[in-house]
């Protein structure tokens, strides 16, 4: 494995703490989605792809927000929209393996906001 350095500000370092396990798969499914582009401005072109949800939340994390600004922070109208049909299909049992694992990948962002913004909060 091939060990990669990058050079970021200390807040957002701090800020990525919670996802340090997490990184590796993060980056690897934003490379899988698009090298490097700005990737919310995809979200809902690509509506079978979770990672599109991760590059959204890592592009609002790379402006540098606030600890408001992150407990305040939402993923757009259309991922949103996503993750509704998502879990109707899920209660109707009528997912497809890639709706599944798109399912799954909302999940795991879920857990990560949850944790972000407690600690955002408890720098309010």
């Amino acid at each position: 494995m091939v060990e990669l350095t990058l050079q970021i500000s200390d807040e957002l370092a701090e800020r990525l703490k919670p996802l340090q396990n997490q990184l590796p798969q993060l980056l690897e499914q934003l490379i899988q989605v698009d090298n490097g582009a700005n990737l919310a401005s995809q979200i809902g072109s690509v509506p079978d792809s979770g990672t599109l949800v991760y590059a959204e939340v890592l592009d609002f994390l790379l402006t540098r927000p606030t600890p408001q600004q992150i407990v305040d922070y939402k993923v757009s109208p259309q991922s949103q929209e996503r993750l509704h049909v998502l879990l109707t299909r899920n209660r109707e049992a009528s997912l497809t393996v890639v709706e599944t694992q798109e399912l799954d990948t909302y999940e795991q962002l879920e857990h990560f906001m949850i944790l972000l913004k407690a600690r955002a909060a408890q720098q309010l």
